[in-house]
């Protein structure tokens, strides 16, 4: 493996600025960074970043570049575009994706890659926004076991658990399927807490002893009861649309694998109706206000 002594990364949004910024502050290596939006560089540049007008720049500077783009589309751009990393050459050896993607693309991606003399990682996250601030992420890798040693120490700045899953795709395979669970979660959730109301029951107290039994999750003490039961649906949280995209993915790789999946077809089915009840940007539990009857599908 060669020599780890800068680091790029490529896409601030939502989870990417807050992932960049641990890694410009705990990493204790240069890190050059580039955004389509100025707002985020120009925020991590007060942390320690060093801004780059495009990818070639960053490619110029950084041996490893991270990537936290909204889907296997762009991960493809950014490596195979004209203005890619590939087209603009420079110094980079290795590159990992942090986005949620299509296993099979992210397959063929390693592929062309390791054809052009690059290593891969696929190393996509879990948990909210607040963990990405904070540093404690679960992240997922796939690749090989040389370069997940080589990348573990930056990723490390990002996550608390920092799990090697298996070859090229297993990251993806392993988060797909976790969010796959946690959609399923939040929409039975959803369905209880309309039900419960319905007979009588208040909805904080309905978790609060549900929290206390078996039905336990994390999913329950936090999309529960911070988001069902308050109706708080903030465009600022996991918009509708990503959850329509992550479980399209899983039921995908069912599809490929040869499983029916008709309960997380049916969880597909009640996101597509939010999002077309106006809910495509609210954080995905607004399902609740179709559950509910407060909306109609």
């Amino acid at each position: 493996m060669n020599k780890i002594e800068t680091l790029g990364f490529i896409g601030l949004g939502v989870m990417g600025e807050p992932m960049c910024s641990n890694l410009v502050r705990k990493s204790g290596l240069p890190v050059w960074g580039t955004d389509l939006s100025p707002a985020p560089v120009e925020r991590l540049a007060a942390e320690g970043l060093t801004p780059a007008s495009s990818i070639a720049e960053v490619c110029a500077h950084a041996d490893v570049v991270f990537l936290s783009l909204p889907s296997v589309r762009q991960v493809e751009d950014v490596c195979f575009g004209p203005q890619g990393i590939v087209a603009s050459g420079g110094r980079v050896h290795t590159i990992v994706d942090m986005s949620t993607s299509d296993v099979e693309q992210t397959r063929a991606i390693a592929r062309r890659l390791a054809d052009k003399g690059y290593r891969f990682a696929d190393a996509p996250v879990a948990r909210l926004r607040q963990a990405a601030r904070d540093g404690t992420l679960s992240i997922m890798v796939g690749g090989e076991a040389d370069v997940f040693d080589a990348v573990k120490p930056m990723l490390s700045t990002m996550g608390t658990e920092i799990t090697h899953c298996g070859p090229v795709g297993a990251g993806q395979v392993v988060k797909i399927l976790n969010n796959m669970v946690v959609f399923m979660t939040v929409h039975a959730l959803a369905e209880a807490l309309a039900i419960g109301r319905k007979a009588g029951v208040d909805g904080a107290l309905l978790f609060d002893v549900m929290s206390k039994g078996s039905a336990d999750s994390f999913m329950l003490r936090n999309a529960g009861m911070k988001s069902l039961v308050p109706e708080s649906f903030p465009e600022s949280a996991f918009p509708t649309d990503y959850a329509i995209k992550d479980i399209s993915l899983a039921l995908e790789l069912a599809r490929q694998t040869g499983i029916d999946a008709g309960s997380a077809q049916r969880t597909l089915d009640m996101l597509n109706k939010t999002s077309a009840a106006g809910f495509a940007r609210a954080y995905y539990p607004a399902m609740l206000k179709l559950i509910d009857g407060d909306v109609e599908a």
